[in-house]
């Protein structure tokens, strides 16, 4: 069971020993990387390429690490019993899965995505720590332990909004991807648009990587954000020829909607637009 990239998701070799590494290990790949560039996306893409289920669970700031593991409804099950409903006789009606419990009992060997770890409870990472560990948990309710029939694929994503335990992070391993460069950029496109012209995305590609490198600017565009660039370019039929301008007055890229996403930046953009026509006079 190796993962080698598919055909919609350009993975660098470095990516691949990662993701080869944590199978082979049994370990959790703990990703970290600039938002937008594809860490979501790579367990789905893992997934797709090992022919397995994917089970996907979204970390809020509410979210809790029982959550993952059951939930009794206690409440429903008062209310069922009020009106004489036969189930309250056996507890488990009123007992809900978790995505960790359905990972545990998939038939087939899952991809576990537990998506923006950081997002939660500083606690949280650490009240997952035993059931990742061990791939078991005790359901108290019924008195069942729950063992995972085969050990998941556990995808953990994070956008260092918080730090994570050391205790966690010697459970992982860990993998920063790293922000593209042009050549595998030049290939992340091609995927997405086959047809698109080469012209296009030369001078595309040139004015994103200027515009990330412009000082003070306070979110620089992702590789998600250029995808979506570039389908209104094509959409709008705008030319590499509009992309190249030097007109100091038009120094803000077209449809900059889908690569400057806060009024900060604009208005940087702007600045730097007045400024160059004052030294172009």
């Amino acid at each position: 069971m190796r993962f080698h990239g598919t055909d919609s998701y350009v993975a660098t070799e470095d990516l691949k020993v990662a993701v080869n590494a944590a199978i082979v290990l049994e370990r959790p790949l703990l990703v970290k990387g600039e938002p937008g560039t594809g860490k979501t996306v790579l367990a789905e893409e893992i997934a797709k390429a090992l022919a397995a289920p994917l089970l996907t669970w979204h970390v809020k700031s509410t979210t809790k690490a029982q959550q993952g593991l059951y939930e009794y409804d206690a409440v429903s099950r008062l209310r069922d019993s009020q009106l004489g409903d036969p189930r309250v006789s056996d507890i488990r009606n009123y007992i809900k899965r978790g995505k960790l419990w359905e990972a545990f009992a998939s038939g087939r060997r899952p991809v576990l995505l537990i998506d923006e770890i950081d997002k939660a409870d500083i606690e949280f990472p650490n009240d997952l720590l035993l059931e990742l560990d061990r791939m078991e948990f005790h359901v108290y309710e019924t008195g069942e332990t729950v063992r995972a029939e085969q050990r998941p694929i556990v995808v953990i994503t994070s956008n260092n909004e918080k730090e994570l335990p050391d205790a966690f992070l010697r459970r992982c391993f860990f993998h920063y991807i790293r922000f593209p460069d042009e050549e595998t950029m030049r290939a992340i496109v091609e995927v997405h648009f086959p047809a698109i012209k080469k012209r296009l995305v030369e001078e595309a590609l040139r004015l994103f990587f200027e515009i990330r490198e412009v000082p003070g600017l306070k979110k620089k565009p992702s590789t998600s954000e250029l995808l979506d660039w570039l389908k209104l370019l094509m959409a709008e039929d705008i030319g590499p020829e509009t992309l190249r301008e030097r007109d100091a007055r038009k120094l803000i890229p077209p449809l900059h909607g889908a690569l400057l996403k806060n009024e900060q930046d604009v208005s940087l953009f702007e600045k730097l637009a007045f400024m160059t026509r004052r030294e172009g006079r």
